[in-house]
């Protein structure tokens, strides 16, 4: 069967199944009204339990999503990129870029009545930056090795210091990941903060966090006393927001229909025409790098370029997204999404789809020879790569594996997938025991890369080992020119795009659908909606 049709049958077999479901979800009674003082905010969250509620910790965009109404930050980053004041009233950038002194909001206090102060700033960072604490992402933003501490230089003041210049730590101290916890929480309970909890999740955020049934729901109450928001922001309108955890899209579909939920975040594209008339559908692209294949080159067949450079050339990446997200994701070039900061836009088009030039790399690698199922052998050994995938996949991204899956065999290449729970997953990321995993990742600034292809790289899927590369990218996050380090990350992606360490295929957007009697919803550069400011029209 040709790759195209099958790509298409499998499409339409996702979709059908998909719209099947939320048929079913939507059968059940008449919509539901909610109250005036609540909102109701439906949205996948499968691996929240599974210690993904702290986001200091968790790599998983949800925990920063949901954690965001406990967690305030020392700056906010405005639609335009720029900074303004939050937590931190003002803030200095000394040494060239080496130091950030923030001088503290007044009369700020945590949920559990303490008051937020430098000595709670330094707390966090510091537990950030503690290896016992094992965290991976946060622990990058703030710099990482280049961290050398928080200084207390009065109540008010605080002092955050790297060893040298570190530019993106503005934008790393904006998100929730860099947000902070009562004092008295890292004393008393900070190994419960991976599971999370009322009397646990304790910040100064515009919410409290009051109850939480795992794979259920999460409940936030508004904090009455809430005086220090973005722009002023005071205490919430709405009183309560309840976020419902359904992992299945065609069920939050199905809520969202029913009235019985107000805000739906995740939809995938097949399920947007879905969506009703009256209700508004944001889809706001992640920044960052955008869902791509990783391909080991220390293990197996992919320590060989010209089989990395085949691979990226053999799958039709074009007709896939196309067909499988109806047109609503673009195809990726690079690996930095369009919407990022330094994406390097002369990339466009320079990969494209060439089942014969892969054909002929293939040849050059020495997989001359044929199996009885016509996969591409040599000294005995198989053209055989093996795929491990994080569970839950959604349906259209299962779709998307099985028209890579033909394409490559098309050329006699055989892909093997493997969804694995998260433990399983684990037991063969650490050692990197796998062929190609795969991971979208957002992220406003491209310092996310030094994660994902330094040598030490906290996601340095890839194994990559450049010394010249690891140059480059310590290069990007000491430079403050925007225009020169815009250049320095165009060095980036030319390298990657060369030695193919990342398959990027596309740049998803977070669809998120929201009732009409909703207003005031904002949404941060990442899509994920606010709800600090929300109301009911």
């Amino acid at each position: 069967m040709p790759s195209v049709l099958l790509r298409r049958l499998l499409s339409a077999t996702a979709v059908a199944a998909v719209s099947a479901l939320a048929l079913s979800a939507c059968s059940g009674g008449d919509a539901a009204s909610t109250s005036d003082d609540e909102i109701v905010w439906a949205i996948e969250g499968a691996n929240l339990s599974a210690g993904h509620m702290d986001p200091q910790t968790s790599q998983l965009d949800v925990s920063a999503m949901v954690q965001r109404a406990v967690l305030d930050s020392l700056v906010f980053q405005e639609a335009d990129g720029s900074f303004s004041p939050w937590l931190a009233e003002s803030w200095e950038v000394e040494d060239g870029g080496a130091t950030y002194v923030f001088r503290l909001r007044e009369g700020v206090v945590f949920h559990d009545g303490a008051p937020f102060d430098a000595a709670a700033v330094k707390a966090n960072f510091d537990r950030i930056a503690d290896p016992e604490t094992a965290s991976a992402q946060a622990a990058a933003m703030l710099g990482g090795d280049l961290y050398v501490g928080t200084d207390v230089v009065d109540d008010r003041t605080v002092a955050v210091r790297f060893s040298q210049p570190y530019a993106p730590f503005l934008q790393a101290a904006s998100t929730a990941l860099l947000g902070f916890y009562s004092p008295a929480v890292l004393e008393n309970s900070v190994d419960q903060l991976k599971a999370g909890g009322p009397d646990v999740t304790v910040g100064t955020g515009p919410y409290v966090l009051s109850s939480y049934t795992p794979d259920q729901e999460i409940v936030y109450t508004a904090n009455e006393d809430y005086a220090w928001g973005p722009g002023g922001a005071g205490a919430p309108s709405i009183k309560t927001l309840r976020v419902e955890i359904l992992p299945e899209a065609s069920v939050r579909l199905g809520v969202l229909s029913s009235g019985e939920a107000d805000v739906v975040t995740n939809l995938p594209p097949n399920l947007v025409a879905q969506v009703p008339a009256d209700d508004t559908v944001n889809a706001i692209e992640y920044p960052g790098l955008p869902y791509s294949l990783y391909l080991n080159e220390t293990y197996g067949v992919f320590a060989d370029q010209r089989v990395r450079q085949a691979f990226s050339q053999a799958i039709d990446v074009d007709t896939a997204v196309e067909e499988i997200f109806f047109g609503q994701f673009p195809r990726a070039w690079s690996i930095l999404g369009a919407t990022t900061p330094g994406y390097d836009a002369s990339l466009e088009g320079s990969w494209p789809f060439d089942p014969a030039a892969a054909d002929a790399l293939l040849d050059a690698a020495g997989w001359t020879g044929r199996d009885a199922d016509g996969i591409r052998t040599k000294d005995g050994q198989r053209l055989t790569a093996r795929w491990i995938a994080w569970t839950p996949v959604p349906d259209d991204r299962a779709a998307l594996a099985n028209a890579l899956q033909s394409d490559l065999r098309a050329v006699g290449f055989d892909l093997q997938r493997e969804v694995l729970e998260p433990g399983a997953y684990n037991e063969q990321y650490g050692p990197k025991t796998f062929d190609l995993t795969d991971w979208g990742f957002s992220g406003v600034d491209p310092d996310l890369l030094r994660s994902h292809l330094a040598t030490d790289g906290f996601q340095n899927a890839s194994q990559v080992s450049d010394p010249a590369l690891d140059a480059l990218l310590e290069q990007g996050a000491a430079t403050t020119d925007p225009a020169a380090r815009a250049g320095i990350y165009a060095e980036v992606q030319q390298w990657n795009a060369e030695n193919v360490a990342i398959v990027p295929l596309y740049s998803p957007a977070l669809i998120t659908a929201v009732r009409p009697d909703v207003t005031d919803l904002t949404f941060d550069l990442y899509g994920r909606p606010l709800f600090a400011t929300a109301a009911r029209g």
